[in-house]
């Protein structure tokens, strides 16, 4: 018998793969959630919606999302109902003054950073950030930009700004494959 033609070396093929992922996002942006999908909470049952919704996502358990808006857009509001909806119990505080704060939830590790107050680039490696980021959990972090040069690449940032006081406009961006399963 004849030799298929889809048949070649494994590095054409992996070529191939990406190609066609890369044109699918290309073409089909909205429905896979790669580019800014802009959206209107107008209150926090918004808010805990899409933290519902985004938590029963199965990547969540790896994912790193960059929350980013000014102080009071919502960003720790909703850590809060993302926790909540992944078994949290018990008081969730912003770690502003801490840096960090772990949880250890059903089924996965999560930390939550507010990088508000970040001034030194050496508190990473003496926090042992490096070391939290390379290993398996949902990391979350508020104020990314502080830690800018140090952070890997967000899976999904979440931009929150304020409408009024009970309406936010966010916008979502998949950065990696993860990201845009989560936001799918």
């Amino acid at each position: 018998m004849g030799e298929s033609e889809l048949a070649g070396p494994g590095a054409d093929l992996r070529h191939q793969e990406r190609t066609f992922a890369l044109t699918a996002v290309e073409h089909h942006a909205p429905i896979v959630g790669s580019a800014p999908s802009p959206l209107l909470w107008a209150g926090e049952q918004d808010t805990r919606a899409f933290a519902e919704r985004l938590a029963r996502q199965p990547g969540i358990a790896d994912a790193f999302i960059a929350l980013h808006g000014n102080l009071g857009a919502g960003k720790t509001t909703l850590v809060r109902h993302l926790l909540r909806a992944l078994g949290a119990e018990g008081r969730i505080k912003s770690p502003t003054y801490a840096v960090v704060e772990p949880y250890e939830l059903p089924g996965l590790a999560a930390w939550h950073f507010d990088f508000y107050r970040f001034d030194d680039p050496r508190e990473w490696e003496d926090a042992g950030f490096r070391d939290i980021f390379a290993a398996p959990g949902l990391k979350l972090a508020e104020w990314p930009e502080k830690a800018a040069g140090l952070l890997p690449v967000p899976d999904v940032d979440v931009h929150i700004a304020l409408e009024d006081d009970e309406r936010r406009r966010v916008t979502l961006r998949a950065n990696t494959p993860r990201g845009r399963e989560l936001l799918s």
